[in-house]
């Protein structure tokens, strides 16, 4: 019998959920429709050029995740930003720094996009994979956005529990414009970004001085507000670096070179889960992320590492 845990996205939550399970004993495989890892903890290159384009710091609240970030900072992993503030931490080199080490000794298939997840009427799971074909597996739990799961079990002709189809039904994300603009001279960015309360820009952040670019004068990170990002996701390339480059002049204080969009589709949970995880065993379907645990890199590990132990529990140990 196929005793095959599948995950579906390697964003935080998932790499937490699959390296717990991998320590319990447990066969898990990862499929990741992009070509990185660590979901919105990535980072794109810009010509030579390197932006942390997603999430820009972590915070450990609760002394879970407190413990989990205190080992990442032992192996290197993560550095307080700026050095006197022991509230944040940034990755190093990068942001993807904690999920490619989380990543190293599990079975990953990136570049793999899931297009369907039947469940078979006498048990286990048939996955059906873009351009690979289909794998079989004895539970399926997903840490990918909400509505790319339900999207990915509809197509499966998967009908959920109706009190755990409305209560997922009702998440929903709010979108996220990130524009990357290397500048032909240094900023005037604080080393420690710059937040805005109102505007059309929410953050922005110079990936120069956080210690992550090089070979070029200047490379700043710019987050359009919720508002600007969901009345202007369709718009082009150009129109968005018109709209929100004038102004921040004052602060960029060097000419823009190029300017590069990233849109997030999935950037934050309106609202979370009344529970940290959903984990359905008379089904062998699972469900883990920030749209759970709560809308930072933290709530995303929780709900990964909380589904890790209700699975666990269920797990046939290894002959």
């Amino acid at each position: 019998m196929n005793n095959t845990t599948v995950i579906i996205g390697a964003g935080i939550s998932g790499l937490l959920l699959a390296r717990s399970l991998a320590a319990s004993g447990a066969t898990v495989v990862v499929l990741e429709k992009s070509r990185g890892y660590g979901g919105r903890m990535a980072t794109k290159r810009v010509g030579e050029t390197l932006f942390d384009q997603g999430a820009q710091f972590l915070t450990a609240r609760d002394p879970a995740f407190v413990g989990l970030v205190e080992d990442w900072h032992r192996q290197g992993l993560v550095v307080n930003w700026p050095e006197t503030n022991h509230r944040r931490w940034v990755g190093r080199p990068s942001m993807t720094a904690v999920p490619k080490a989380l990543a190293e000794g599990l079975e990953i298939l990136r570049e793999h996009k899931v297009t369907r997840a039947h469940r078979h009427a006498s048990g286990g799971w048939e996955i059906d994979i873009e351009n690979e074909g289909i794998m079989q597996a004895a539970r399926v739990l997903f840490t990918c956005p909400v509505p790319q799961a339900l999207a990915l079990l509809h197509a499966g002709e998967f009908s959920l529990p109706g009190g755990v189809a409305e209560s997922l039904q009702g998440l929903s994300y709010h979108p996220c414009i990130a524009l990357l603009a290397v500048l032909s001279g240094p900023s005037l960015v604080p080393v420690d970004g710059v937040a805005f309360n109102d505007g059309p820009v929410r953050w922005l952040a110079d990936n120069v001085k956080k210690g992550l670019a090089q070979n070029t004068p200047a490379a700043v990170t710019i987050h359009a507000s919720i508002q600007f990002s969901e009345a202007n996701y369709g718009r082009t390339e150009a129109e968005i670096a018109e709209m929100l480059l004038p102004s921040l002049e004052p602060l960029l204080g060097a000419p823009v070179v190029s300017a590069t969009v990233h849109r997030w589709k999935f950037s934050e949970p309106k609202t979370t889960h009344s529970e940290t995880c959903v984990w359905l065993p008379e089904f062998g379907l699972g469900f883990a992320g920030d749209a759970f645990g709560g809308p930072k890199i933290e709530g995303a590990s929780l709900s990964g590492l909380a589904l890790a132990r209700k699975v666990a529990g269920c797990l046939v140990p290894r002959q």
